[in-house]
């Protein structure tokens, strides 16, 4: 599962400007992520707590979904 988390803490990286995190620490390979909470698309507030133990996390997404390009 590790490698999961450090996908996952990889792509909070690159939205700690978005999220307002401050001064971020650059990650290596095998790296814990760090704790997170966001809202879903179905109303509730997800945390990265809360998976823990579970088989996944994925966290994807596409920029250009539903643009055309």
């Amino acid at each position: 599962m590790r490698p999961v988390l450090s996908i996952a803490a990889a792509g909070l990286l690159a939205l700690s400007p978005i999220l307002g995190a401050e001064d971020p620490k650059p990650l290596a390979a095998g790296n814990a992520a760090p704790a997170f909470s966001l809202p879903g698309s179905d109303g509730k507030t997800h945390a990265l707590a809360d998976y823990v133990g579970k088989k996944a996390v994925v966290l994807a997404w596409f920029p250009k979904v539903f643009t055309g390009g």
